[in-house]
């Protein structure tokens, strides 16, 4: 047993790999980070002041859990796919054996797992999500993330989500996790390259559209780094890059849902005017026409140029 948190290499990731005699899908947008510096520079980029109970969204082979733990945080990983769940209480110990003796000796256990560690529950058909394999301060609920509601509350409230996101459901997980757990103040999340463009966009830029307003509603968005695709394996077709969210105070309206659905109808057709392209949301150009007036927005601007605080205006001014 090491006496040391280790993070994992290229080689230590492909070993656990063929143990389980796994092979990454692109379905689940598997791609798993085989570079310790990279991993560091992640954990570093979250920007996490002092110990954090941190959500990691498909922590795949465990790579980031490590370094997460390594950093003195508390860990919550959420893991759809059962096979990899089923191991990755395992690793973690084996990997950061340190971290579990000393929760182990602050807690007078003699034993710094616990009996649930290797156990995984599978997603129920309702939205609750029971914990599955927690001891010291590392949990895991094996579990589609779209579905989790709650999570397992002995390391404490959530307060921060650092991830390597699954590519093909980044944006609706991350979204989800933001409205679902307002305690998490902090972000640190890799995606595709594009999609890091599109939650960072300022209005009025190419890219800017209904991930980059509804991510900014949340809080302030940045672009953190560029990763490059050979930190991977196997390695994707594109570049990733880190993107940084500091949860604000939500704008002047509370009604987020009301807010979503004017964003969803101004870009639908983003090219039109707002007078056009929110005449169905409205009712009609003239109504949609109206609500702009009152809120203060030119009915001849688009979707593209307004602010998220514009957007919460045009809903506040159709109540």
């Amino acid at each position: 047993m090491k006496d040391m948190t280790t993070l994992l290499s290229a080689r230590d990731v492909r070993v656990l790999a063929d143990g389980l005699g796994l092979r990454p899908t692109k379905q689940r947008g598997q791609n798993f980070v085989i570079d310790p510096n990279t991993v560091r520079m992640i954990v570093g980029a979250a920007q996490l002041d002092g110990p954090q109970t941190v959500v990691e969204i498909g922590p795949g082979l465990g790579s980031l859990t490590l370094g997460l733990l390594d950093a003195g945080h508390r860990v919550v990983a959420v893991e759809i796919d059962e096979l990899l769940a089923s191991r990755l209480p395992e690793t973690v110990h084996r990997f950061a054996s340190d971290v579990f003796e000393a929760a182990g000796r602050s807690d007078g256990s003699d034993d710094p797992v616990g009996s649930e560690t290797a156990e995984t529950t599978e997603a129920s058909e309702t939205t609750e999500n029971p914990a599955s394999g927690s001891a010291g301060p590392f949990a895991l609920v094996q579990a589609d993330a779209m579905r989790v509601t709650e999570l397992p509350d002995h390391l404490g409230e959530p307060t921060a989500l650092v991830a390597n996101l699954p590519y093909n459901v980044a944006v609706p997980v991350l979204l989800h996790f933001l409205a679902t757990f307002p305690t998490i103040r902090q972000v640190l999340v890799m995606v595709q390259a594009e999609v890091a463009d599109r939650l960072a966009a300022p209005p009025g830029s190419r890219t800017y559209g209904v991930p980059s307003v509804k991510a900014q509603w949340y809080g302030t968005v940045e672009r953190a780094a560029d990763v490059g695709k050979n930190v991977f394996w196997p390695a994707p077709n594109v570049g990733s890059g880190l993107v940084r969210i500091t949860r604000r105070d939500t704008p002047r309206t509370g009604d987020r849902d009301a807010v979503f659905a004017v964003v969803d109808a101004a870009f639908a057709q983003r090219r039109k005017t707002l007078r056009s392209a929110l005449s169905g949301w409205a009712g009609s150009a003239a109504a949609a026409e109206a609500a702009l007036t009152r809120a203060g927005i030119d009915h001849r601007a688009r979707g593209e140029t307004l602010t998220v605080d514009d957007f919460a205006a045009i809903a506040e001014a159709a109540v």
